[in-house]
């Protein structure tokens, strides 16, 4: 590798909660040093594909809904299988994120199924590396990972809410998701 890493951000958004985080991602990958693209899963160009393809690390997100993740990222997972049976993404990076309505929201079931996904794809995850934040009396909501996820970025905005609602936190919280990748990259491949 050569001392600039490549991060893509590959993620869903249904309403703007998500692509706040995807950005947050994004603006901490590139302000660690990395070369960062964000891409909509929903709308993947060949080129977006050919980045995907030469990234370093691909950081996934997609919203909950139901439980897990979006149908649009199914659908993205599922067009990846050519590149599956290639090995295209072997030994890359991988971390997630998500949002959803509620505190809880079923998260951790979307943050699973991304980290299987990329271990489908021989990739290695990164977690956020983040202790978490608002389990004392004197923490809130205003801490970083405030809702203590470990296996990747957990947040939430207020479902009759738009984009605004995620909280500064919860953004905070995926910029240094995007920071870590990014070292890390530096550190295993550079």
């Amino acid at each position: 590798m050569n001392s600039t890493p490549e991060v893509a951000v590959a993620y869903h958004s249904g309403r703007g909660h998500n692509a706040v985080l995807a950005r947050a991602v994004a603006r901490g990958a590139a302000d660690a040093g990395a070369v960062s693209a964000l891409v909509a899963v929903d709308a993947v160009t060949e080129e977006q594909w050919a980045r995907l393809d030469a990234a370093h690390a691909i950081v996934f997100g997609a919203p909950t809904y139901m439980g897990g993740a979006s149908a649009a990222f199914h659908a993205f997972a599922e067009a990846t299988s050519a590149r599956w049976a290639r090995r295209s993404w072997r030994d890359k990076l991988a971390a997630g994120f998500t949002v959803s309505g509620s505190k809880s929201g079923d998260k951790l079931n979307t943050l699973q199924y991304l980290a299987v996904f990329a271990a489908q794809h021989a990739m290695h995850w990164v977690s956020p590396d983040l202790l978490p934040g608002w389990n004392v009396s004197t923490g809130s909501e205003h801490d970083l990972n405030r809702l203590g996820f470990h296996l990747g970025v957990g947040a939430q905005a207020n479902a009759d809410e738009g984009p605004e609602a995620v909280t500064k936190a919860d953004a905070e919280t995926a910029y240094l998701l995007g920071r870590r990748v990014t070292e890390t990259a530096r550190r295993m491949y550079g």
